[in-house]
């Protein structure tokens, strides 16, 4: 299939903004998804109690904003309807069901050729002059190898299998990681009568959602368009501590860099507390060192300490499979992020990506864009049609 215009993988957020975008100017596409419905992640990968952790104006897409009686914080079940707003104001259609098992440049023809599976093992193929990559940075799973891990008799699961801690009440549940949904999940599982023991292997920034009644990113972006950034993450944690005082007394010590700095240079989020510190405080959480190995009925960690456990919730995150089915391309690290700006060489040949700066939804919504923008442009040099003015 020959498409007039760009091919974008991928129909979650990242994606379905560059699809608006493209509508905005008048540039047909197709979008192919790998799942039977957009947003697949928040709709079937994500804990019910999930809400936005930054307020909403830093979480919507281009030229759609959030309707206005929404809260600050949406929850999951209004965030997924926000999108499927968007999708039926820019009257996005994607391909269902259409995992794409590879996507190659081909230099004699100067087209990108996709090769996809369907739903019933058919193959198809689609040959486009543009490619947008925007499948997103959480795509697969990640659970790290340990020793012992297959003869552990208890519950083993991943953090996208979560729903709600009713199932664990009463039970001793190790979470594997400390980063937002870590944490937000011990606290559920507090609520729900279990009784959580967080894996803490290094540090990590915890600061408070709101600082004084106002977002902490808020006052830490406006902080940063007029400060160096040390001086910005000075101001913050010296505002953290007012507010959470001294985390490292309770095994959570700080990194040497700040939490915006760390976030730019390793793309690293820092942890925002709705509530699960004071539950650090009062025991209800236990902070454990790294696992050394999984026995039977119970855990050791790496200071010699064993502890029975009747369940274990691997909160380490996902990856993105961009480098399983892209080929011949050098803008994405071995760890699957683009490292790269867009450069003239990628313009040309028509590669583009949306979503793998680890900059949150924010920075999905600015790259789609730019992308837009630019594919337009191309696409009217190269067709003579005439496109809508992007505002």
């Amino acid at each position: 299939m020959r498409v007039n215009g760009p091919i974008i993988v991928g129909a979650g957020p990242s994606g379905l903004a560059t699809a608006g975008c493209l509508t905005k100017q008048g540039v047909p596409y197709v979008i192919l998804e790998r799942a039977n419905c957009i947003a697949s992640l928040w709709k079937k990968r994500t804990y019910n109690r999930l809400k936005l952790h930054l307020p909403k104006q830093f979480c919507q897409l281009p030229l759609l904003p959030f309707p206005d009686d929404y809260p600050k914080y949406p929850t999951k079940k209004q965030f997924i309807e926000y999108l499927e707003l968007y999708q039926n104001h820019f009257n996005i259609k994607p391909r269902f069901n259409e995992c794409v098992l590879s996507a190659r440049f081909d230099e004699a023809s100067r087209l990108w050729q996709v090769r996809t599976a369907k739903g019933g093992g058919d193959e198809a193929k689609y040959i486009s002059r543009w490619l947008v990559v925007a499948a997103g940075e959480n795509a697969e799973c990640v659970i790290p190898e340990f020793d012992g891990l297959k003869d552990f008799n208890g519950t083993i699961s991943h953090v996208s299998e979560y729903r709600t801690g009713e199932l664990y009440s009463g039970k001793k549940v190790l979470v594997v990681g400390c980063g937002n949904s870590g944490m937000e999940i011990c606290l559920d599982l507090c609520e729900h009568n279990a009784f959580p023991s967080m894996v803490v292997r290094d540090s990590v920034h915890i600061l408070p959602r709101e600082i004084f009644g106002k977002s902490t990113f808020e006052i830490g972006v406006s902080l940063m368009q007029c400060l160096p950034l040390w001086l910005a993450d000075m101001i913050v944690l010296f505002l953290t501590w007012l507010v959470l005082g001294s985390t490292e007394r309770l095994g959570l010590k700080r990194p040497s860099k700040g939490p915006f700095a760390l976030k730019k240079i390793e793309g690293k989020s820092p942890v925002l507390d709705i509530g699960a510190l004071s539950k650090i405080r009062s025991g209800d959480i236990k902070i454990v060192p790294a696992v050394k190995r999984f026995l039977e009925h119970s855990v050791e960690f790496v200071n010699g300490q064993v502890v029975p456990i009747d369940s274990v919730i691997f909160a380490t995150g996902y990856r993105t499979n961009v480098l399983d089915w892209l080929q011949e391309n050098d803008m994405f690290n071995n760890q699957g992020y683009a490292e790269a700006m867009q450069t003239d060489e990628k313009r040309n040949c028509g590669l583009f990506v949306v979503g793998y700066t680890r900059r949150g939804l924010s920075g999905c919504s600015l790259d789609a864009i730019k992308v837009a923008i630019d594919i337009s442009r191309q696409w009217i040099e190269e067709t003579g049609n005439a496109s809508r003015t992007f505002s």
